[in-house]
């Protein structure tokens, strides 16, 4: 039976790339490219890198980049935007909890839950963590976004949905937020890249900041810092609040 996740990106490539939530993508690269003191000759792996927006920009900028989706619809429409341009970026099939890579890179990057968070087990989302402690090399860094744990206890996520929802994009709906669980759940309505509509149940999981310290050490990471992650404005300068829907963490 095929999991949520898998089910909306099958055939979402083209719409996927009109969700307002991905429009950061230059400002968040800027941030990456300060983290790595622009240095071109580091390997960068992007984990669920859907349709290749923060691969493809890294790449023209002169990186080394390998995407890496579960999802073969966003690696196609991530291959036609890179062959447009005639960038070399080594798309891959493959799944963020087992990967093919051991010590290959300088750099992971999961941005914009980007697989982490998005899994049906807590165990499932700490695999994705010790696997890309695998794929770094002994002095890597991980970047990654994560919803952030401390949002929902103050705030409303059907409100916050609803005041960023975009005509045409996907929409979540009969929402709920188990407090037990630090689980959201909800169905997304989305309509793929054949016009035809889908009604979906998600659940997708928040963390607070001493779970992802304590996940990351646990995986291997000495390091572990946490901020808060504004669209297409990450900054070192951003203290994590409770107003914050995502956080940014960086570990090494």
């Amino acid at each position: 039976m095929k999991q949520w996740y898998e089910t909306l990106f099958e055939n979402y490539g083209r719409q996927y790339d009109r969700e307002n939530f991905t429009h950061g993508t230059l400002g968040e690269c800027d941030f990456i490219e300060k983290e790595i003191g622009f240095n071109k000759k580091l390997s960068i792996l992007d984990l669920g890198c859907g349709t290749g927006r923060h691969s493809i920009e890294l790449s023209r900028r002169g990186y080394s980049v390998t995407g890496l989706d579960l999802s073969q619809s966003m690696l196609d429409q991530a291959k036609r935007k890179a062959d447009q341009e005639k960038l070399v970026v080594r798309f891959i099939q493959g799944d963020a909890r087992n990967l093919p890579f051991q010590d290959e890179f300088d750099l992971v990057i999961m941005l914009c839950e980007g697989s982490f968070s998005l899994m049906e087990t807590d165990e499932m989302n700490y695999q994705i963590l010790q696997q890309a402690r695998k794929a770094l090399r002994q002095v890597g860094k991980l970047i990654f976004t994560t919803l952030n744990g401390l949002f929902p206890i103050s705030h409303s996520l059907a409100d916050f949905y609803k005041s960023h929802q975009q005509e045409g994009n996907s929409k979540d709906t009969q929402l709920t937020f188990d407090l037990m669980t630090f689980r959201e759940h909800s169905t997304v309505e989305f309509t793929d890249d054949n016009g035809i509509q889908h009604s979906v149940p998600s659940t997708v999981r928040y963390y607070t900041p001493p779970e992802i310290t304590w996940l990351l050490r646990s995986a291997g990471f000495e390091t572990v810092e946490i901020f808060g992650a504004k669209l297409g404005a990450y900054s070192r300068h951003d203290l994590l609040t409770p107003d914050d829907f995502e956080m940014l963490v960086i570990a090494q």
